[in-house]
C-alpha cells in the first residue's frame, strides 16, 4: 500500500499538486515504525525519519526534529544545520525547502499524538504547511501513531487535517499468519495467538514448530524476553501517571467483567472515579464493552480487555514479574499450566467471533450480519454466540451457537440439548433458528453446523472454504 502511494506521487497529481499524506495507526508494539523503516529502505528515495519525544515539550521535540532532518539525506538537509526553529511553523517551512523538487520522498512523523498533545496548534499548522507547501513537492507524508482514537479523530470532519490523508491500520498477525509463520496446526496455532496477540517482536522469539509449554518455558526464563516486556513498556507509555486507570486495566485484566465487581477489585473505587476510568480505557481502546445480542434492549454490559496478547500478560505475567525477575518462571510456569484450560475456554470467544464475521458468504446463515454474545444479570443462560442482522438491538436472530474448546472434548447430543435449552431462552430465537458448534474437537451429533479450527483459520486467509458439516 505504501508503494502504491509513492508511485502516486512519482506520478504527480491533479493541478501540481502530487505531494500525499497517510495517517498510520495502530496498537503499540505491531510493527508500524519496522514497517515504515522497511519502505523507506526497500523504496531507495531520500527520507526523513523523525521520532516525537514522550517530553511535554515543544522545544524537545523541534530540537529534536532539526537534528533528524539535518543528519537525513534530503537533498536540503544541510539547511538545518546550526538553526534552532521556534515553532513548527518556521521547522515546516524549513522542511518544504529542503525536500527535492525532481524525484519523490518520504517524510515520517513518528509518534505523531505527543506532538499534537505538546502542541495544540500542531494539527492547524501541519494542515496550513501542508496545502501550501508540501502537498506541491513530491513528498509522501507518513504520520504514524500508537493512540488509535486520536489518530482516528486527525481525520474527522472538522479537524485542520480533514479529508487531507489516506488512512491506514497496521493490525497485529491473524492466526492464520501464526500458523504460517511458526508451522504450527491451526488449533496450535490459535493457542499461540492468544498468547502472542499477533504481536511480531514476540512472534519472532518462538521456535518453529515449539509447543506453548516448550516456548513459555523458554520465555519466563529470560526476564527481558518480548513476552514479558511488551505490554508493561506499552502501559508505561499509555499511563505515565494514571494509577486508577492501570488498576481498573488489572481488576478486568483478572476476570472481572461487571461495573460493580470491577469497582471492588479495584480497590473500593468510587462510581465516578470507575466512570472516568473506563472512559479513559474505552477511549485508548484497551478494553471494549459490550452488551448482549438479542431483539431485547439490555444494560448488561460487561468489559473486556481489548486484545489477546495484553489478556494473557494481565492475567498470568503482570502480577508476577518478580517471579520471573529473581529466576522462578517456572512458578508463573506452572500457574499458567494449572489454569490454562479454563482461561482459554473463555479467551477464544471473542477471537472465535471475529474469525465468524470473517466467514465467506454462504456458510453462515443468510442475513447474518452482526455476531456476539447473549447473557443475563444471573448467566441464565449464558449463550456463546449469537448471530443477527444487526447490533446491538436485533430485529432477526439468524443463529445460535455454542464454543467447546478442549482437546480430545467432542461436541456431543448432551452439549446439543443444552444448546436448545439456550435457544429456547434467547429473546427473538425459535425452535426455526439454526444451530452452530464450534469444536476444537469435532462433533458427533447431527441437527447443528459445525466449525473447527481449520475453518477458522481460512476465514483469516480470505480462502472459500466448501460448507463445514451441515449447512445452516
Amino acid at each position: 500500500m505504501l508503494d502504491r502511494m509513492l508511485r502516486r506521487v512519482e506520478a504527480g497529481g491533479r493541478a501540481g499538486r502530487p505531494g500525499r499524506a497517510v495517517l498510520m495507526r495502530g496498537r503499540r508494539r505491531v510493527g508500524k515504525s519496522r514497517l515504515a523503516e522497511e519502505f523507506v529502505e526497500r523504496a531507495s528515495v531520500p527520507y526523513l525519519f523523525f521520532t516525537a519525544s514522550a517530553q511535554p515539550s515543544t522545544e524537545a521535540d523541534l530540537r529534536l526534529f532539526t537534528e533528524a532532518a539535518a543528519s537525513s539525506d534530503l537533498p536540503g538537509a544541510g539547511l538545518f544545520r546550526d538553526q534552532t526553529p521556534g515553532s513548527w511553523d518556521a521547522a515546516l517551512r524549513l522542511l518544504a525547502e529542503a525536500l527535492p523538487e525532481d524525484r519523490p520522498c518520504v517524510v515520517i512523523l513518528d509518534e505523531m499524538p505527543y506532538l499534537v498533545a505538546n502542541d495544540r496548534g500542531f494539527e492547524g499548522t501541519l494542515q496550513k504547511l501542508f496545502d501550501r507547501e508540501l502537498s506541491r513537492r513530491p513528498v509522501l507524508l507518513l504520520c504514524i501513531g500508537s493512540d488509535l482514537a486520536m489518530m482516528e479523530a486527525l481525520n474527522d470532519y472538522g479537524r485542520p487535517f480533514h479529508q487531507r490523508a489516506t488512512e491506514m491500520v497496521i493490525p497485529p498477525l491473524s492466526p492464520a499468519d501464526v500458523a504460517a509463520m511458526l508451522d504450527l496446526r491451526p488449533a496450535e496455532a490459535i493457542d499461540a495467538h492468544l498468547i502472542t496477540g499477533g504481536l511480531p517482536l514476540i512472534l519472532d522469539e518462538w521456535p518453529a514448530g515449539a509447543s506453548v509449554n516448550g516456548y513459555l518455558a523458554e520465555a519466563l526464563a529470560d526476564p527481558t524476553s518480548a513476552l514479558l516486556v511488551s505490554a508493561e513498556r506499552a502501559l508505561a507509555a499509555e499511563f505515565p501517571v494514571e494509577a486508577q486507570a492501570r488498576r481498573v486495566l488489572g481488576a478486568i485484566g483478572y476476570g472481572e467483567r461487571t461495573f460493580s465487581l470491577i469497582g471492588r477489585a479495584a480497590g473500593g473505587l468510587q462510581q465516578a472515579s470507575l466512570n472516568r476510568a473506563l472512559q479513559l480505557l474505552l477511549a485508548k481502546r484497551l478494553i471494549e464493552a459490550a452488551t448482549p445480542l438479542s431483539t431485547r434492549p439490555s444494560r448488561e454490559t460487561r468489559y473486556v480487555v481489548a486484545g489477546p496478547y495484553l489478556r494473557f500478560w494481565l492475567t498470568f505475567l503482570g502480577p508476577y514479574l518478580d517471579e520471573v525477575e529473581r529466576g522462578r518462571g517456572d512458578l508463573v510456569l506452572a500457574r499458567i499450566e494449572s489454569s490454562w484450560t479454563s482461561w482459554r475456554g473463555r479467551a477464544i470467544e471473542p477471537v472465535i467471533r471475529e474469525s465468524l464475521r470473517r466467514l465467506p458468504e454462504g456458510i453462515l446463515p443468510e442475513g447474518t450480519k452482526a455476531i456476539g454474545g447473549y447473557w443475563t444479570r444471573t448467566n441464565t443462560p449464558e449463550i456463546d454466540i449469537v448471530g443477527a442482522d444487526r447490533e446491538p438491538i436485533a430485529k432477526h436472530i439468524t443463529m445460535v451457537g455454542s464454543i467447546k474448546w478442549l482437546e480430545n472434548r467432542e461436541f456431543d447430543p448432551h452439549d446439543l440439548a443444552e444448546l436448545v435449552i439456550q435457544r429456547s431462552q434467547l429473546p427473538g430465537a425459535d425452535n426455526s433458528t439454526p444451530l452452530l458448534a464450534v469444536s476444537r474437537g469435532g462433533i458427533t451429533t447431527a441437527g447443528v453446523a459445525a466449525i473447527g479450527p481449520d475453518d477458522l483459520l481460512a476465514a483469516w486467509r480470505n480462502v472459500p472454504t466448501p460448507t463445514p458439516g451441515e449447512r445452516l
